[in-house]
């Protein structure tokens, strides 16, 4: 054992000597930047899922991914017979209902209130003539009010004859328009199975394809705007407060490792998401790159506060948030200010001379 003593405890002075080696630094002076950590996705503007309003087999696909679209412009088209048909029995409907193909019937009233005319106007003229022998005193009391009653009559059948050929007139215009109105209603019904482009804008996704079921719980495509994007942020509960709209934004995205692009908040959306509990923010390009895509992932700062010509020192020098270790090994209290993930900036406590040494971890 004699002999192996001095080789370790020369081996334990060596490790002892290199493990009390401290790392050194001294404060600088230099601008500073409070932030805010989120996580996003890129998307398009006013980007959306389209869902058909009714349910149906998708017939036919207009457009594949890429394609850009104007406002109005047929998606995909659904199949359902049921539509079709029922467009079809409203469109006979009203073509029957119609007044014109209704016209005998009013041919045939008229002629009745011809005839009830002519019949009015021939009594008219016999009691005319009765009462001019009454008044010469020839013919009879009875012969006299037997014409008034033929003539009264007449007028009476005249008068209901009109009548009913208004009535007839109006129910016929009425179940025209019924009709017309019915036949509108299945074309819209009909026009609801081809889907339609609400917006111009660009189809990023087509998610379903021919043949496939469909209902209006059943998103069929993915489309938006095809130049402008927006970032969507989530921002955790505990730092939303401090966000605002004109906040910078500085971005870093897998698609383009290496690079910082800039962007601008400019809306906060005030309801939590209680799963993630995390506030949607959104904001826009300033300094974008030179292709975007929706969906594309980034982390982001959000520039909270900016300060120039700030005493700094690294965050990892500072101990217990509050103290700095001194090269005399003297632990002094410091008051602190901005912080980024790498530098806090010395408010009190500490000169821009002094020397100071990294705790040990």
């Amino acid at each position: 054992m004699k002999l192996y003593f001095p080789l370790a405890f020369l081996l334990l002075s060596i490790l002892t000597s290199c493990g009390g080696k401290q790392e050194k630094t001294q404060p600088t002076v230099e601008d500073i930047s409070e932030s805010v950590y989120a996580s996003g996705v890129v998307k398009s503007v006013d980007q959306y899922q389209v869902f058909p309003t009714v349910s149906g087999t998708i017939q036919k696909i207009f457009v594949t991914e890429g394609d850009t679209v104007a406002k109005g412009d047929p998606l995909l088209k659904l199949d359902n017979e049921t539509a079709r048909l029922s467009t079809e029995n409203a469109r006979i409907a009203a073509e029957a209902a119609r007044v014109g193909a209704n016209q005998e019937k009013l041919n045939e009233l008229l002629q009745t209130i011809e005839l009830a005319r002519q019949r009015k106007h021939n009594d008219s003229l016999l009691l005319v003539r009765q009462r001019n022998l009454w008044a010469s005193n020839i013919g009879t009391r009875v012969e006299l009010e037997q014409r008034e009653l033929s003539y009264e009559n007449s007028v009476t059948a005249y008068n209901s004859a009109k009548l009913r050929y208004n009535d007839l007139k109006k129910q016929l215009n009425v179940a025209a328009r019924q009709a017309q109105k019915n036949l509108e209603i299945s074309s819209a019904v009909a026009d609801d199975y081809t889907v339609k482009s609400e917006t111009a804008c660009k189809v990023y996704s087509v998610l379903k394809e021919e043949g496939e079921l469909v209902s209006p719980q059943t998103p069929v495509a993915i489309v938006g705007d095809a130049t402008d994007f927006i970032v969507e942020l989530q921002v955790d509960e505990y730092d939303i407060v401090r966000v605002k709209p004109g906040q910078r934004v500085f971005l870093n995205m897998d698609s383009y490792k290496g690079q910082v692009f800039e962007a601008e908040v400019y809306k906060i959306n005030p309801a939590m998401n209680a799963r993630t509990r995390s506030f949607t923010v959104e904001a826009r390009f300033t300094k974008s790159p030179p292709e975007l895509f929706p969906n594309l992932t980034t982390e982001a700062n959000i520039v909270i506060q900016t300060k120039k010509n700030a005493l700094t020192i690294p965050r990892e020098y500072l101990l217990d948030e509050n103290y700095v270790l001194t090269d005399d090994d003297e632990k002094v209290k410091v008051k602190t200010g901005l912080k980024d993930y790498q530098k806090v900036e010395i408010v009190e406590g500490l000169g821009k001379d002094a020397v100071i040494v990294k705790p040990a971890q």
